[in-house]
């Protein structure tokens, strides 16, 4: 059949094939009739026409039946859209056969390949999303490399190629990866066809997106003898897929980085890695008409599926390696990749994901620390999940506990008296610890004195140096903040150990000594138990008694609820008469008791319930205590959720139930409900999956979980913010705010309450400020105000109006030369500024807070 035939069978002129195809076609759309009412997915093997006739023509024939299927599709594409039986049956049926077909390997000649190309283009339907890329172009592609090598491809071939290369890609699209791969072949293809002898194909990141120019520029950088290894690299990446890369993959890597060179593969792709860590979301507004009013909305893309991809093969490769740049570069992409962009979740979770695998596979403990640390710091719960089971797997290989393996992975970064020294010919720096995630950096001249810049020497000739020490420092104060977080949780396990295990990991290693260094130990043997701190290089009691620990052979961290409350009060006092800051609240951690009403409900408390919360807050708040928790919105089985607590130490999983607040239509744009109400809390016993009675739950596991639902209530509740009620809020809940606002104090601002009757009356506003039931109280010079010591929110005598000041978080907070017995309490800072600016009312120039003194 000539050209002009095929091309008129196309456009459904008359002739003895045509016929035939109308014939076999229906009778295709018939026997999968009576098979299924549904053709969204034929299965072929269900149509005896197809197997029977169809699949036995010769190659050329089937290429004008793929011509008769063109014809088909553009006649049914209207009815199909209106969704026409009949229409949309043929049209699917037509569609899956040209799919289906392109899934075999056909030889076409070059006039049969110009004559579907030409049907594909004439055919595209007008509306048409996708264009071109509306047809199987991949399979069609599959089909001109069946029946044509590169090197003998017609000029009619070469030209269809290089026209399928000019189609336009959305980023945005469903099968953007997939024409990207598509293209890259076709290029592959071109690039043989020019046969240019010993040339090498280049082979670059493909992914229109803000990484690919300077990634693909720092290639083109690279010597020409080493461009081949790189190309094969960069086409390996792109191989990438999957949650884990095979050993068969790590290998064939290695084998060429090895030719390449360690040192060069390390310096090319930490670049790239830092450019991901850099890189900022491209956000695009979108303009759309519907029923002659005009829409807006925006889309955020941080990478495209397929340099994600290209990218993760990098993170897989970097395994092999250990060094401490590596890990921590490998751990501050992880961090980047799971931050979440607005509406859409993590930046690029398969990148992250990959990081936490490189993390955990890379030899040695350096690794193991920086998922410790990258656990305090993500909130997504199955990659909290997928955390925890790379550091149990790597306890279970070292046969020791997921707790012990993390002590082990702390760098102690060889710190001596919790100091560093560097010596510049005659100048020295002092690296020194002051507080957690805070050290100094001090430089001292060469006759001893101290010298406030960094000197011109150091700059001019070890720049290097002095890079790599600022870098030092940053990761000292990450891994301090890192290891309180993990202490502060310490308190909910109630873990025991050695004395020995107590000195060899803690009181011997240069970084968590530090840390350690002002919590409270209980110390055991068979006849004795005591308490104590370190204190002046000595372990000491309440009273001061010095005591030798190893006397004794086990030690726990200390928790209040196992004390009595004259013990407790003694601890409190001795840490403010001895000015010792905790890192964390211990001695001043608020214990929670079971009350009358918890043993009257017995296997529930509505302690914290009907409480309106602010949800992304309080979901932030509660995974940040590794609760597991979730959104919920207007959709089907959105109206509650349960936040979970697992304590494996005590086999129990704490519940804490929430309700959607559906009222006024109060949800963002993803339909994610801006408020959600409070219910009950539960505790299950995992191991049984029974409901515990109350009173059988451990006291120290009840007042950790109290404590944590708290401090959601506490933050996240409406009635903390000052600006809920004069914003609009919710009005019909507006009793609430202000019960909540001004109304009992819970057990953290009870707690708060005790440090400010100790605190008030050393500060320079003593004459004029006191605590009196729930409130500071402040005699200003215009009026005065009392402060909520919970809310911290503030009513004016002498009708109770509502003053609103809101807490400039930009500036730096004034109270830091203020001494608090612990760490971590912003309510009771913005206590103190609100006090220490109301005492001088007459003061104050802000126009907001000075039009409702004088109203």
């Amino acid at each position: 059949m000539g050209l002009l035939n095929k091309i008129k069978t196309a456009i459904g002129l008359t002739s003895e094939e045509n016929t035939e195809f109308k014939i076999i076609f229906s009778k295709s759309v018939e026997e999968y009739t009576k098979h299924s009412r549904f053709f969204y997915t034929v299965v072929f093997t269900e149509v005896p026409s197809y197997n029977n006739v169809i699949k036995k023509w010769d190659d050329e024939k089937k290429g004008e039946f793929v011509l008769f299927l063109t014809n088909v599709i553009k006649n049914n594409y209207l009815g199909y859209n209106k969704g026409v039986k009949k229409e949309s049956d043929e049209f699917q049926m037509a569609s899956q056969m040209i799919q289906n077909l392109f899934k075999s390997k056909l030889k076409f000649s070059e006039a049969t390949i110009v004559s579907i190309y030409d049907s594909f283009k004439k055919n595209v339907p007008e509306k048409e999303y996708n264009k071109m890329y509306w047809w199987p172009l991949a399979g069609f592609y599959k089909q001109i490399e069946n029946s044509f090598t590169p090197i003998d491809s017609p000029e009619a071939i070469i030209a269809i190629l290089n026209d399928i290369l000019l189609f336009k890609k959305d980023t945005n699209s469903y099968y953007y990866k997939d024409q990207i791969k598509l293209e890259e072949k076709i290029k592959t293809f071109l690039f043989e066809n020019q046969g240019k002898e010993g040339a090498i194909k280049p082979v670059n990141f493909m992914g229109a997106d803000g990484f690919q120019s300077a990634a693909n520029a720092l290639l083109d950088q690279q010597k020409q003898e080493d461009k081949k290894h790189w190309y094969s690299l960069v086409a390996l990446a792109q191989k990438a897929t999957g949650s884990k890369p095979t050993q068969k993959y790590l290998n064939e890597a290695k084998a060429i980085i090895e030719q390449l060179g360690a040192d060069k593969f390390k310096k090319v792709t930490h670049e790239w890695f830092n450019q991901v860590i850099n890189l900022k979301e491209t956000v695009t507004t979108h303009s759309q008409v519907y029923n002659r009013t005009e829409y807006t909305y925006t889309t955020s893309e941080f990478l495209t599926s397929i340099n994600s991809e290209a990218i993760k093969g990098f993170v897989w490769m970097s395994s092999w390696f250990y060094d401490n740049t590596t890990v921590q570069t490998i751990s501050k992409l992880a961090e980047r990749c799971f931050k979440k962009i607005p509406d859409k979740g993590p930046a690029a979770a398969g990148i992250g994901n990959a990081c936490l695998y490189t993390l955990f596979a890379s030899k040695g403990l350096d690794g193991i620390a920086q998922l410790s640390r990258l656990r305090l710091k993500i909130k997504q719960n199955n990659t909290l999940t997928l955390i925890e089971k790379y550091i149990d797997e790597a306890a279970i290989k070292l046969g020791i506990s997921s707790i012990e393996i993390e002590d082990l992975a702390v760098d102690d970064f060889k710190l001596k008296s919790h100091q560093l020294t560097y010596v510049f010919e005659d100048y020295t720096a002092v690296l020194a610890l002051t507080g957690i995630g805070k050290s100094t950096l001090k430089w001292f001249k060469p006759d001893g004195s101290e010298q406030k810049t960094v000197p011109q020497l150091v700059k001019d000739k070890f720049g290097t140096k002095l890079t790599k020490i600022k870098a030092t420092q940053k990761q000292i104060d990450q891994t301090t903040a890192a290891q309180k977080e993990r202490f502060d949780r310490m308190l909910r396990s109630n873990r025991t150990m050695s004395i020995e295990y107590l000195k060899e990991k803690y009181i011997q290693h240069g970084l968590l000594s530090f840390v350690i260094n002002k919590m409270i130990f209980k110390f055991s043997n068979d006849k004795e138990e005591v308490l104590a701190i370190f204190l002046n290089s000595q372990w000491v009691t309440v009273t001061k008694e010095v005591i030798d620990i190893d006397k004794y052979y086990e030690v726990t961290l200390w928790h209040p609820a196992k004390s009595s409350t004259h013990e407790v009060k003694e601890w409190r006092q001795f840490l403010i008469t001895n000015e010792i800051q905790q890192p964390f609240k211990q001695a001043y951690r608020e214990i929670y008791l079971l009350t009358d009403a918890e043993v009257t409900t017995r296997t529930y408390s509505n302690r914290m319930a009907s409480h309106i919360l602010k949800q992304h807050q309080y979901v932030t708040l509660a995974k940040g205590r590794n609760w597991r928790a979730r959104l919920i919105g207007a959709w089907d089985g959105g109206d509650q959720d349960t936040a979970e607590l697992l304590m494996p130490e005590y086999n129990l999983r704490v519940e804490y139930w929430v309700n959607a607040l559906n009222a006024d239509d109060e949800f963002n744009a993803t339909g994610i409900w801006n408020y959600v109400t409070t219910d009950q809390i539960r505790f299950i016993n995992t191991q049984t999956n029974d409901l515990l009675e109350l009173v059988d739950v451990p006291p120290v596991a009840f007042s950790e979980a109290m404590r944590d639902i708290d401090l959601f209530v506490g933050v996240a509740s409406v009635g903390n913010d000052p600006t809920w009620s004069d914003s609009g809020g919710l009005p019909i809940y507006r009793d609430y705010w202000q019960s909540f606002s001004f109304g009992d104090l819970s057990e953290i601002a009870k707690n708060r309450k005790e440090i400010l009757q100790g605190l008030i009356p050393r500060l320079k506003i003593a004459a004029v400020a006191k605590v009196e039931d729930r409130f500071v109280v402040v005699k200003g010079k215009i009026r005065t105000y009392k402060i909520h010591i919970g809310s911290t929110n503030i009513l004016m005598e002498p009708n109770d109006q509502y003053l609103c000041i809101v807490p400039d978080r930009s500036k730096k907070d004034n109270n830091d030369s203020l001494f608090l017995p612990f760490e971590g309490d912003n309510g009771l800072s913005v206590i103190i500024s609100k006090a220490l600016l109301l005492a001088n009312d007459d003061k104050i120039t802000d126009s907001t807070i000075t039009s409702q003194i004088n109203r």
